[in-house]
Protein backbone atom coordinates (compact mmCIF):
# COMPACT_ATOMS: atom_id res chain seq x y z
CA UNK A 1 0.00 0.00 0.00
CA UNK A 2 1.37 3.39 -1.01
CA UNK A 3 2.03 5.96 1.70
CA UNK A 4 0.36 9.38 1.17
CA UNK A 5 2.61 12.16 -0.08
CA UNK A 6 3.32 14.34 2.95
CA UNK A 7 3.68 18.11 3.02
CA UNK A 8 5.89 18.82 6.01
CA UNK A 9 5.96 22.24 7.67
CA UNK A 10 9.49 23.11 8.78
CA UNK A 11 8.59 26.09 10.96
CA UNK A 12 10.04 29.59 10.65
CA UNK A 13 13.72 28.69 10.54
CA UNK A 14 14.93 27.41 13.91
CA UNK A 15 15.36 23.64 13.42
CA UNK A 16 14.00 22.79 16.88
CA UNK A 17 10.68 24.46 16.06
CA UNK A 18 9.62 21.62 13.78
CA UNK A 19 7.01 19.29 15.26
CA UNK A 20 7.88 15.75 16.28
CA UNK A 21 5.43 14.48 13.67
CA UNK A 22 7.15 16.54 10.97
CA UNK A 23 10.61 15.34 12.01
CA UNK A 24 9.46 11.70 11.97
CA UNK A 25 8.13 12.15 8.42
CA UNK A 26 11.47 13.58 7.28
CA UNK A 27 13.39 10.73 8.89
CA UNK A 28 11.24 8.11 7.16
CA UNK A 29 11.23 9.73 3.71
CA UNK A 30 12.82 8.19 0.62
CA UNK A 31 12.79 11.55 -1.19
CA UNK A 32 12.30 15.10 0.11
CA UNK A 33 11.57 17.91 -2.33
CA UNK A 34 12.51 21.35 -1.04
CA UNK A 35 12.68 24.84 -2.60
CA UNK A 36 15.96 26.56 -3.41
CA UNK A 37 16.75 29.96 -4.88
CA UNK A 38 19.72 31.42 -6.73
CA UNK A 39 21.58 34.50 -5.51
CA UNK A 40 22.74 37.29 -7.80
CA UNK A 41 26.16 35.66 -7.71
CA UNK A 42 24.70 32.45 -9.08
CA UNK A 43 24.91 30.44 -5.84
CA UNK A 44 22.06 28.10 -4.96
CA UNK A 45 20.75 28.59 -1.43
CA UNK A 46 18.00 26.81 0.46
CA UNK A 47 16.88 27.67 3.98
CA UNK A 48 14.80 24.50 3.96
CA UNK A 49 17.88 22.39 3.25
CA UNK A 50 19.79 24.17 6.02
CA UNK A 51 17.02 23.35 8.50
CA UNK A 52 16.97 19.70 7.50
CA UNK A 53 20.75 19.35 7.65
CA UNK A 54 20.65 20.73 11.19
CA UNK A 55 18.15 17.95 11.94
CA UNK A 56 20.60 15.33 10.58
CA UNK A 57 18.52 14.51 7.51
CA UNK A 58 20.94 13.04 4.94
CA UNK A 59 21.56 15.07 1.80
CA UNK A 60 21.12 11.90 -0.25
CA UNK A 61 17.32 12.06 0.20
CA UNK A 62 16.98 15.83 -0.22
CA UNK A 63 16.12 16.97 -3.74
CA UNK A 64 16.15 20.78 -4.09
CA UNK A 65 14.17 22.38 -6.89
CA UNK A 66 14.83 25.89 -8.16
CA UNK A 67 12.12 28.38 -7.27
CA UNK A 68 12.47 31.82 -8.92
CA UNK A 69 11.86 34.76 -6.57
CA UNK A 70 9.60 36.78 -8.82
CA UNK A 71 6.04 38.10 -8.84
CA UNK A 72 5.71 36.59 -12.32
CA UNK A 73 4.43 33.12 -11.47
CA UNK A 74 5.01 31.29 -14.76
CA UNK A 75 8.50 29.97 -13.94
CA UNK A 76 7.49 29.01 -10.39
CA UNK A 77 4.44 27.09 -11.62
CA UNK A 78 6.63 25.26 -14.14
CA UNK A 79 8.97 24.25 -11.27
CA UNK A 80 6.01 23.03 -9.23
CA UNK A 81 4.68 21.07 -12.21
CA UNK A 82 8.02 19.27 -12.45
CA UNK A 83 7.95 18.42 -8.73
CA UNK A 84 4.39 17.18 -9.10
CA UNK A 85 5.31 14.85 -11.97
CA UNK A 86 8.33 13.39 -10.18
CA UNK A 87 6.45 13.06 -6.87
CA UNK A 88 3.66 11.23 -8.69
CA UNK A 89 6.18 8.86 -10.31
CA UNK A 90 7.91 8.11 -7.01
CA UNK A 91 4.53 7.59 -5.34
CA UNK A 92 3.76 4.99 -8.00
CA UNK A 93 7.04 3.29 -7.09
CA UNK A 94 5.81 3.06 -3.47
CA UNK A 95 8.41 5.52 -2.20
CA UNK A 96 7.69 7.73 0.79
CA UNK A 97 7.65 11.22 -0.67
CA UNK A 98 7.82 14.46 1.31
CA UNK A 99 7.50 18.03 0.06
CA UNK A 100 8.58 20.68 2.56
CA UNK A 101 7.68 24.30 3.20
CA UNK A 102 8.98 26.85 5.65
CA UNK A 103 6.50 28.09 8.24
CA UNK A 104 3.25 26.17 7.86
CA UNK A 105 2.55 24.39 4.58
CA UNK A 106 -1.07 25.55 4.62
CA UNK A 107 -0.46 29.21 5.43
CA UNK A 108 0.63 31.56 2.60
CA UNK A 109 2.52 28.65 1.10
CA UNK A 110 2.80 28.46 -2.68
CA UNK A 111 3.31 24.67 -2.61
CA UNK A 112 -0.45 24.48 -2.09
CA UNK A 113 -0.50 24.45 -5.90
CA UNK A 114 1.15 20.98 -5.86
CA UNK A 115 -1.17 19.77 -3.10
CA UNK A 116 -4.23 20.71 -5.15
CA UNK A 117 -2.87 19.00 -8.27
CA UNK A 118 -2.37 15.79 -6.31
CA UNK A 119 -5.91 15.98 -4.95
CA UNK A 120 -7.28 16.49 -8.46
CA UNK A 121 -5.33 13.45 -9.65
CA UNK A 122 -6.71 11.37 -6.78
CA UNK A 123 -3.29 10.87 -5.19
CA UNK A 124 -3.46 10.81 -1.36
CA UNK A 125 -1.68 13.75 0.25
CA UNK A 126 -1.64 15.12 3.76
CA UNK A 127 -0.21 18.15 5.50
CA UNK A 128 1.70 18.17 8.76
CA UNK A 129 1.11 21.39 10.69
CA UNK A 130 3.92 23.76 11.60
CA UNK A 131 4.60 27.05 13.35
CA UNK A 132 4.05 30.13 11.17
CA UNK A 133 6.58 32.94 11.40
CA UNK A 134 4.29 35.42 13.17
CA UNK A 135 3.67 32.98 16.04
CA UNK A 136 7.41 32.46 16.45
CA UNK A 137 7.87 36.23 16.26
CA UNK A 138 5.50 36.76 19.17
CA UNK A 139 7.63 34.41 21.27
CA UNK A 140 10.82 36.26 20.29
CA UNK A 141 9.38 39.52 21.60
CA UNK A 142 7.59 37.94 24.60
CA UNK A 143 4.51 39.45 23.00
CA UNK A 144 0.95 38.31 23.71
CA UNK A 145 -0.20 38.81 20.13
CA UNK A 146 -3.95 38.77 20.80
CA UNK A 147 -5.57 39.03 24.23
CA UNK A 148 -9.03 38.02 25.45
CA UNK A 149 -11.57 39.29 22.88
CA UNK A 150 -9.13 41.12 20.65
CA UNK A 151 -9.50 40.47 16.96
CA UNK A 152 -6.55 39.90 14.68
CA UNK A 153 -6.01 40.02 10.94
CA UNK A 154 -3.10 38.42 9.13
CA UNK A 155 -2.52 39.95 5.71
CA UNK A 156 0.10 39.87 2.96
CA UNK A 157 1.95 43.04 1.98
CA UNK A 158 -1.03 44.56 0.21
CA UNK A 159 -2.35 46.74 3.05
CA UNK A 160 -2.48 50.51 2.76
CA UNK A 161 -1.81 53.01 5.55
CA UNK A 162 -5.54 53.83 5.55
CA UNK A 163 -6.47 50.18 6.05
CA UNK A 164 -4.01 49.79 8.92
CA UNK A 165 -5.49 52.90 10.53
CA UNK A 166 -9.03 51.53 10.13
CA UNK A 167 -8.12 48.20 11.72
CA UNK A 168 -6.44 50.00 14.62
CA UNK A 169 -9.58 52.10 15.24
CA UNK A 170 -11.56 48.87 15.39
CA UNK A 171 -9.18 47.46 17.99
CA UNK A 172 -7.85 44.80 15.60
CA UNK A 173 -4.27 43.58 15.87
CA UNK A 174 -2.62 43.70 12.43
CA UNK A 175 -0.02 41.15 11.33
CA UNK A 176 1.63 41.93 8.00
CA UNK A 177 3.51 39.17 6.20
CA UNK A 178 5.72 39.85 3.16
CA UNK A 179 6.31 43.29 4.61
CA UNK A 180 8.71 44.41 1.87
CA UNK A 181 5.78 44.63 -0.55
CA UNK A 182 4.14 47.48 1.35
CA UNK A 183 7.16 49.21 2.89
CA UNK A 184 6.04 52.68 1.76
CA UNK A 185 2.57 52.28 3.29
CA UNK A 186 4.01 51.07 6.60
CA UNK A 187 6.50 53.95 6.75
CA UNK A 188 3.67 56.36 6.04
CA UNK A 189 1.62 54.83 8.87
CA UNK A 190 4.57 55.19 11.26
CA UNK A 191 4.87 58.88 10.41
CA UNK A 192 1.14 59.50 10.85
CA UNK A 193 0.66 57.35 13.95
CA UNK A 194 3.81 57.12 16.09
CA UNK A 195 1.58 56.20 19.04
CA UNK A 196 0.83 52.73 17.63
CA UNK A 197 2.92 49.77 18.80
CA UNK A 198 5.05 48.51 15.89
CA UNK A 199 6.81 45.19 16.45
CA UNK A 200 9.18 44.47 13.56
CA UNK A 201 10.92 41.16 12.82
CA UNK A 202 13.43 39.84 10.28
CA UNK A 203 14.54 36.26 9.63
CA UNK A 204 12.76 34.85 12.68
CA UNK A 205 14.31 31.62 13.91
CA UNK A 206 17.63 32.06 12.11
CA UNK A 207 21.05 33.40 13.10
CA UNK A 208 20.12 36.64 11.28
CA UNK A 209 17.07 37.17 13.49
CA UNK A 210 16.32 40.81 14.27
CA UNK A 211 13.58 42.42 16.34
CA UNK A 212 12.85 46.02 17.26
CA UNK A 213 9.96 48.19 18.36
CA UNK A 214 11.97 51.41 18.27
CA UNK A 215 10.49 53.89 15.79
CA UNK A 216 13.80 55.54 14.96
CA UNK A 217 15.24 52.20 13.88
CA UNK A 218 12.19 51.45 11.78
CA UNK A 219 12.24 54.78 9.95
CA UNK A 220 15.69 54.04 8.56
CA UNK A 221 15.34 50.33 7.95
CA UNK A 222 14.89 48.63 4.62
CA UNK A 223 12.52 45.68 4.91
CA UNK A 224 13.89 42.47 3.33
CA UNK A 225 11.79 39.60 1.98
CA UNK A 226 11.78 37.60 5.24
CA UNK A 227 10.27 40.33 7.40
CA UNK A 228 6.96 40.86 9.16
CA UNK A 229 5.31 43.33 11.48
CA UNK A 230 2.77 43.12 14.28
CA UNK A 231 0.88 46.37 14.92
CA UNK A 232 -1.14 46.82 18.10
Amino acid sequence: MNHPIEFVSLGPGEPELITLKGLKALQQADCIFCPATTTREGKQVSRATDIMQALDIPLSVIKPFHLPMSKERGAALAAYDQVYEEAKTRYGQQQRVVIVAEGDAGFYSSIQYIFEKLQTAGIPAQRIAGIPAFIAAGAVANLHIASQEERMIVAPGTLTADEIEQYHREGTVVVIMKLSQCAHEVQQCIQLHPDYQYHYFENVGTEKEFYTHQLEELKERRFPYFSLMIIK
